[in-house]
C-alpha cells in the first residue's frame, strides 16, 4: 500500500492566502507532480532540505500515551506556507515531499485496547510497518543528498528516520534529543518509547546524548545502563541544568556537540520537553520555545547535522487557537534550521 500523500502545487495553492506587493513562502518552495517518480523528483532538485509529515499516533497509543501527534503536520503546513519569503526565509531551499498517512492502520488502532496483550501486540505490528515506510523514505531523501525535516508522530519514527539515514549514508549515526524520557525502554515490541533501544541494538545507532532528561520520569534501571557505557550514552538532566542550576545549560550543550559532532548526527526535539506545549506526555515544566530556537540554531551550522525531527505535538484539530500556536511554533523551529 502507498502510504504516501505527495505535496503537489494544488494542494499549495488551496493553503496560501496570495497577497499583492508580498512574496509567501509557499510562492517559492518545490512542490510534488504526479507525472514522474517521487524518488527521481528528490534527485532532481535544488532544494537542500525536504519537508515530510507523518501523520500517526500509533507508537504513542501503544506506549500508554495520550492520542493527537496525528495532528502535527497538519497545525504546521499552512503556518508555514503563509510566513513571508524574503532575505532571512527563503522558501526556495525547501522541497516539501508530502505527508505519510497510515488511515487504514489508525482507525484500526483505535479500536484496540493495549491493556490487552493481544490487542498491544497488534499495535506493535502496526508500529512495524510505518517504521519500513519512514525509513524507505528518509533513506531516499538522505541519498539525494538533502536533509530531511520530518514533522509529527510519535517518537517511535526515530527509529526509522536514524535506520534510513544510516543505510544511506552506509554508516551509523549520532543523536542528541531534547527530550524528558531517553525512549531507551526494553525491546518488547514497537512503540514511542523505545525508538532508540531498537536503533542502537540494530547497529543504527552509535552515539546518543539526551539533553533536559527529567529525573523523575527516568527509571533507575535506565540511569544505571546509560553511566555504565559513557562513550556511547551521555545525558544532562533538565534538574541539573534549571532547577538546581549545577551546570550551565549552553556548556553542557558545547559538550554535547563535542560528543555527537564527529560523524554525521541528527537532531530530536521532543515536544513533551518543552513547557506547556500540547503533547502526547504534556508537562508544566520544561524547556522555553525560545530556548529550543536557540539551540536548533546553535546545532544547525554543524556540517555533520543530517536532519532534525519534530515529534510528540499533540494538538486537538478542533481548538483551533491551539492549533495555530503549535504550528507556529513549529514553523520557527523550521525555518531556524533552514536559516542557520
Amino acid at each position: 500500500m502507498n502510504y504516501l500523500h505527495p505535496f503537489t502545487l494544488k494542494e499549495l495553492n488551496a493553503l496560501v492566502n496570495f497577497r499583492k506587493g508580498e512574496t509567501k513562502y509557499g510562492e517559492k518552495v518545490i512542490t510534488m507532480h504526479l507525472e514522474e517518480s517521487f524518488e527521481a523528483q528528490l534527485q532532481k532538485s535544488d532544494a537542500p532540505y525536504v519537508l515530510l509529515g507523518i501523520s500517526e499516533d500509533i507508537g504513542v497509543l501503544a506506549n500508554f500515551g495520550f492520542k493527537g501527534t496525528r495532528n502535527a503536520y497538519t497545525s504546521v503546513i499552512k503556518s508555514l506556507l503563509n510566513t513571508q519569503h524574503n532575505k532571512y526565509n527563503k522558501g526556495s531551499l525547501l522541497h516539501i515531499l508530502g505527508e505519510l498517512r497510515f488511515d487504514d492502520l489508525q482507525k484500526k488502532a483505535d479500536s484496540l485496547n493495549p491493556q490487552k496483550e493481544a490487542e498491544l501486540n497488534q499495535l506493535y505490528d502496526f508500529v512495524d510497518i510505518i517504521d519500513k515506510e519512514v525509513s524507505y523514505w528518509i533513506q531516499q531523501i538522505v541519498a539525494a543528498g538533502k536533509k530531511p525535516i520530518v514533522i509529527g508522530g510519535g517518537h517511535n519514527n526515530a527509529y526509522g528516520i536514524i535506520k534510513g539515514c544510516a543505510l544511506a549514508l552506509n554508516k551509523s549515526m549520532n543523536v542528541i534529543n531534547f527530550d524528558a524520557h531517553t525512549d531507551l525502554r526494553k525491546l518488547e515490541g514497537r512503540h514511542s518509547g523505545n525508538g532508540f533501544s531498537y536503533a542502537y541494538e540494530e547497529g543504527f545507532l552509535k552515539k546518543y546524548y539526551v539533553f533536559g532528561l527529567h529525573e523523575n520520569y527516568t527509571p533507575k534501571t535506565i540511569f544505571k545502563n546509560m553511566k555504565a557505557q559513557p562513550e556511547i550514552f551521555q545525558y544532562a538532566t533538565f534538574e541539573e541544568l534549571y532547577t538546581r542550576r549545577e551546570k550551565g545549560a549552553d556548556y553542557e550543550l558545547n559538550k554535547a556537540i563535542e560528543f555527537i559532532k564527529g560523524t554525521k548526527f541528527g537532531v530530536e526535539i521532543d515536544c513533551d520537553a518543552i513547557e506547556g506545549v500540547p503533547s502526547s506526555a504534556m508537562s508544566p515544566s520544561g524547556f522555553t520555545v525560545n530556548e529550543i530556537r536557540r539551540f536548533i540554531a546553535m546545532l544547525a551550522t554543524n556540517k555533520n547535522i543530517a536532519y532534525i525531527h519534530l515529534c510528540e505535538s499533540a494538538p486537538n484539530i478542533e481548538n483551533t487557537i491551539e492549533t495555530r500556536q503549535v504550528g507556529k511554533m513549529l514553523t520557527y523551529f523550521i525555518t531556524d534550521f533552514i536559516q542557520s
